[in-house]
């Protein structure tokens, strides 16, 4: 069964998070997530969430200055990198949302950054524990993100093993590992039972999952039945306004 969640720091983009959620729903989404959602209201989107029924699956940690794209794996920035974890983990329980996204951060090769990396990872995952949440890493491709701490699903396999905590798990992202090596079916085959989230767009444009190098209506079943019975996020930018480019959902949900 294919299971449709809208990215809405992408999707619906010109409007509040609420308003949004309200358009996911009646575009016939299965559940939403997002980035970075302070500047609105938690109670706002707990009802919005509360009045269409859908799960909201997770939020992203605060990405910090421009280029860095998060700050836990950033050597000498750990209150920092605390602080945001903190500030997650409080409006995602606000809202009942299910994980947090722990941005690693610009640190590749950087001395310290796999030990600062790990001890901030633990810290949310003490968080995630005691609220029965998940904490997501998530590699990116080192195209868009240049020296993020992590590039491929091989990486970040290595961090949650190392970290030995249940509620730690990678979130698949099929368009950064397409760039980082393709060969998705099998690679996620390899690292299903770790995998604790699977985002999707179009590569290379990152647009609506209709065009480019990946068959979605074919990859998408493939990975169900390689074992993801979660949802599937729709992380993409659309080419025009969102609800014009949703042709694409009959051909991959039916």
């Amino acid at each position: 069964m294919i299971r449709l969640s809208a990215n809405l720091g992408f999707l619906w983009a010109d409007r509040p998070l609420p308003d949004a959620v309200h358009a996911a729903k009646a575009a016939g989404f299965d559940a939403v997530e997002c980035h970075w959602p302070y500047d609105q209201d938690a109670g706002a989107m707990r009802r919005a969430l509360d009045e269409t029924g859908l799960p909201m699956l997770g939020l992203n940690t605060a990405k910090g200055r421009p280029g860095e794209f998060g700050l836990s794996a950033l050597p000498g920035r750990e209150e920092e990198a605390r602080a945001a974890i903190d500030q997650a983990f409080a409006y995602g329980i606000a809202i009942g949302a299910r994980a947090v996204h722990v941005m690693a951060g610009a640190s590749r090769s950087v001395t310290g950054a796999a030990e600062t990396f790990d001890r901030n990872l633990h810290h949310a995952c003490d968080l995630a524990s005691a609220h029965d949440m998940t904490v997501l890493i998530e590699p990116l491709n080192a195209r868009d993100a240049p020296n993020y701490f992590h590039a491929t699903v091989e990486e970040a396999a290595a961090v949650v093993e190392r970290a030995g905590r249940p509620e730690l798990k990678i979130m698949f992202d099929c368009y950064h590992q397409q760039i980082m090596g393709g060969d998705l079916t099998r690679r996620f085959q390899r690292f299903h039972s770790l995998v604790g989230h699977v985002q999707f767009a179009a590569v290379p444009s990152r647009a609506e999952p209709d065009e480019g190098e990946l068959a979605y209506e074919r990859l998408l079943p493939a990975l169900v039945e390689a074992g993801w019975a979660g949802f599937f996020g729709a992380e993409y930018k659309p080419r025009a306004g969102t609800d014009e480019g949703l042709g694409w959902v009959a051909g991959i949900a039916s």
